[in-house]
């Protein structure tokens, strides 16, 4: 069986064993449109060799290596489009599927996903049902992929669980390898030096022995808090943006009182309500505000009763 690494310049860097099939039929790309950067025999090596090449070309490193996919030796035949992850049953079905399925990954335009535990509720809270078909249903490749960016989604693999070396437990940390770079839950990147995506939390401690950034973000435990309670199982957005108005709504009562320490609870009760709803969104707090940022830094205005206004 050969293995063949391909390139779609400026997109990615994958494995595949039918380049007409996985590059051409499904992702849309002729034969000049990519280039073939290797061929191989031993799975192991070429899993190895894709991640290498990601890396040097400077595309994200998949999170989960082409080897431990199991796309070619699965139970359920589902069906993978650019958009769209589609399973083979009815939504009413698909829960006792997914379970039978746990550990099953495979390969999206957007990244690598696995049936987890965790990835389960993410899945049938939004799942849909096809229009073509009642005995089918699907999921967004895009927000999938996401989630699994936002979350814990992947359970960390013993390499990466060394309590001794990282000072703390895992569960708690701020950040690992696997995420390259990001926190658990796609948050900012903590105060322990020059920041180098090639590099991994634990890499950047060893390099600054005054590091103290395994200890989690307040956003970290705000998300934990919500978690624990069930906030993200049986929360909704609807739900978080009418709590949202209501502390809105008491931190102007607050600051029409001149009352200085309700208006600094209020603000946090703000702050813990935007988290969780972004959690629910699909996003990161921490996302929200470098979009946001990102938005207003160049731009331009003045002071206009009170307000700054964009010209």
């Amino acid at each position: 069986m050969t293995y063949y690494i391909y390139h779609i310049p400026g997109k990615k860097i994958g494995v595949t064993r039918d380049l007409e099939e996985r590059v051409t039929k499904q992702q849309g790309y002729e034969s000049d449109e990519y280039e073939i950067l290797g061929e191989y025999i031993d799975i192991d090596d070429v899993s190895s060799m894709e991640r290498m090449l990601q890396k040097e070309y400077g595309y994200e490193v998949d999170r989960v290596p082409y080897n431990k996919l199991k796309c070619n030796e699965m139970n359920m035949k589902i069906n993978v489009t650019e958009q769209t992850t589609t399973f083979p049953c009815p939504v009413n079905k698909l829960k006792g599927q997914l379970m039978d399925n746990r550990g099953m990954a495979w390969e999206t335009e957007h990244g690598n996903v696995m049936i987890t535990t965790s990835s389960i509720k993410w899945i049938m809270k939004n799942v849909k049902e096809s229009m073509y078909n009642t005995e089918r249903c699907y999921v967004y490749n895009k927000a999938f992929t996401r989630y699994f960016d936002n979350n814990d989604a992947h359970k960390l693999d013993n390499a990466y669980q060394s309590h001794d070396k990282l000072g703390g437990n895992l569960k708690d940390a701020h950040m690992n390898d696997q995420y390259d770079g990001k926190t658990r839950t796609g948050a900012l990147v903590p105060d322990c030096g020059t920041y180098d995506r090639q590099k991994t939390i634990q890499d950047m401690c060893d390099d600054n022995t005054s590091c103290e950034c395994m200890n989690p973000s307040q956003f970290d435990m705000i998300r934990d808090w919500a978690d624990e309670r069930g906030l993200y199982e049986n929360g909704d957005t609807k739900t978080q943006a009418l709590k949202l108005v209501e502390e809105v709504g008491e931190t102007c009562r607050a600051i029409l009182k001149e009352d200085y320490e309700e208006v600094t609870d209020g603000i946090g009760d703000c702050i813990v309500v935007l988290t969780n709803l972004a959690e629910l969104h699909g996003v990161s707090i921490e996302e929200c505000i470098e979009h946001a940022y990102n938005e207003i830094k160049n731009r331009k205005g003045k002071m206009e009763n009170g307000t700054y206004k964009k010209d």
